[in-house]
């Protein structure tokens, strides 16, 4: 729990007078918060992982398009 000053308000007897106002903090949803493993294995390659995995397997033809690529595989 946060605290929060905030200014008097005009029935306090004293001017320039602050009041801490207890306010709570939402919490994350355990589904948001970060995985405990940084770095983790990537089940989706990166459009040019993709054509690199296609050029070792022979499957790239030189002046392809990027765009639209099959599916590939990863391998470990």
């Amino acid at each position: 729990m946060s605290l929060v000053y905030k200014a008097a308000s005009a029935a306090s007897a004293v001017e320039g007078e602050l009041h801490l106002i207890p306010r709570s903090v939402m919490s994350k949803h355990s589904s948001l918060k970060a995985s405990g493993s940084v770095g983790g294995q990537r089940s989706v390659l990166k459009r040019f992982e993709r054509v690199k995995v296609l050029k070792e397997r022979g499957q790239w033809k030189q002046g392809q398009s990027p765009i639209g690529l099959p599916k590939t595989k990863f391998e470990s």
